[in-house]
């Protein structure tokens, strides 16, 4: 099992993002919060890791508990407009930070998956204060927190990719989730960019692999 807690009795948040190498639509952001006398001795604890590590189906099982389990959680998203407007890092961290403020608690510590966060304030009693904060890399594979947050942002997202492939089937985005498959930069090629793709993202490049 991953490791609960960085400081226990800390009200931690563990955040993560997913679709941040998609080269569609909007990366979404995950923050969740486990109990503090979370006892973690639920089997399902046990299979909590980085969401790419798990199946499609497994991914969705445990979404379904940590939802039920979880103190509080939320998931956001950064659309394809505020990627090209603040560049894919500064989006995502946008969207962690919109998962964080609507969380109904004000968490004391925030672990981060990777390497790079920008400062989160909180406000009491009308003074902003800043909410620490540890980056940990291979997060989602250190605590049940960023874990958790992995698998919520990436179902989320792979929900709303399927939602976007109804309306343009032709790039297969319900199979690819947005990524530089061969069978979608193909599609690129055919059919050109539609709204939804990040166009900063420089597709040509990409194109030129096909």
């Amino acid at each position: 099992m991953l490791l609960p807690y960085l400081n226990k009795g800390d009200l931690e948040v563990g955040c993560d993002e997913a679709g941040r190498g998609s080269l569609v639509g909007s990366v979404f952001a995950a923050a969740v919060v486990w109990r503090q006398d979370e006892a973690f001795d639920a089997e399902e604890f046990e299979a909590i890791t980085d969401s790419k590590k798990l199946s499609a189906q497994k991914r969705e099982a445990l979404r379904g508990f940590i939802e039920r389990r979880a103190l509080a959680w939320a998931v956001t998203q950064s659309t394809t407009s505020e990627i090209e407007e603040f560049n894919i890092l500064h989006a995502s961290i946008n969207a962690m930070h919109k998962a964080i403020r609507q969380l109904p608690i004000e968490p004391q510590q925030i672990l981060v998956d990777g390497n790079k966060w920008r400062t989160y304030y909180a406000t009491k009693n009308g003074k902003k204060y800043v909410v620490p904060n540890v980056c940990v890399v291979k997060g989602d594979s250190t605590y049940l927190s960023i874990a958790a947050a992995s698998i919520l942002a990436k179902t989320y997202r792979d929900d709303y990719m399927r939602e976007l492939d109804k309306e343009f089937p032709m790039y297969h985005w319900a199979k690819n989730m947005g990524y530089g498959t061969r069978e979608h930069l193909q599609a690129l090629e055919q059919y050109g960019l539609s709204p939804y793709h990040r166009k900063k993202f420089n597709l040509i490049k990409y194109l030129n692999h096909v």
